[in-house]
């Protein structure tokens, strides 16, 4: 009986520090997505003297996150219509060359990082300076 107790609560402290490891090791999965894609939409700058307007077009075909949703990728001189740039709390724009993140868990987002739908969304900002949640953003 007490071997039953000691195990419950050893499960107990064990199961919340494995989900916070794996939710820390995904996040680390796709921030170094963003650091690839990052280089390549600067290669092709070099090259092309502009930011590619599609991942595709930067040869890196239509990379997905870990949910299965693609990463969301526009350069921030060439917005595709009907989508808003991703503003900060201050409702400042937070990149000044492209925007790059993924929609996160839930599969949704809103353009500015107050919205609830936006927190658990990685993305890269101030220039690639951050790149996280944005609930730690």
């Amino acid at each position: 009986m007490v071997s039953i107790a000691i195990i419950g609560t050893l499960a107990a402290i064990a199961t919340p520090n494995y989900i916070s490891y794996r939710e820390r090791a995904v996040i680390a999965g796709v921030i170094a997505d963003f650091k690839r894609i990052e280089t390549a939409a600067y290669a092709f700058k070099a090259y092309n003297n502009r930011f590619p307007n599609t991942l595709i077009e930067a040869g890196l075909g239509n990379p997905v996150d870990p949910w299965g949703n693609a990463y969301v990728y526009y350069p921030i001189d060439n917005v595709p219509k009907g989508v808003k740039i991703r503003k900060n709390k201050a409702l400042h724009p937070v990149n000044t060359d492209f925007d790059l993140y993924s929609v996160g868990k839930d599969g949704k987002s809103v353009a500015p990082f107050t919205a609830k739908a936006s927190q658990d969304d990685i993305v890269r900002a101030n220039d690639g300076a951050f790149l996280g949640l944005v609930a730690d953003y």
